[in-house]
């Protein structure tokens, strides 16, 4: 049995500006919201898009088993020093 990749076809327009609206379902299919990059590829006569991870897959676990403390160098210093009194 061989997969097969399911397709997606959607339409954008593009403004005067040369900007597009990117539909709602490739957004999601991309993993991508307001403020994230989008890089187009040309390969042949085919332009590809895909999704600009510039942040760890991670990231959005990291401190998950602290509560109470936020993420980052400074946080952590300002909880020992709580700790330490």
């Amino acid at each position: 049995m061989t997969a097969r990749k399911s397709t997606m076809r959607k339409q954008a327009k593009i403004t005067s500006k040369g900007q597009i609206t990117v539909p709602r379902d490739v957004r999601r299919a991309l993993g991508v919201q307001a403020g994230d990059h989008l890089v187009f590829e040309s390969i042949g006569d085919e332009v590809r898009v895909r999704a600009l991870k510039t942040k760890s897959a991670f990231s959005k676990y990291r401190g998950i088993g602290n509560p109470g403390i936020g993420c980052g160098r400074r946080n952590i210093s300002l909880w020992l020093r709580g700790l330490r009194g």
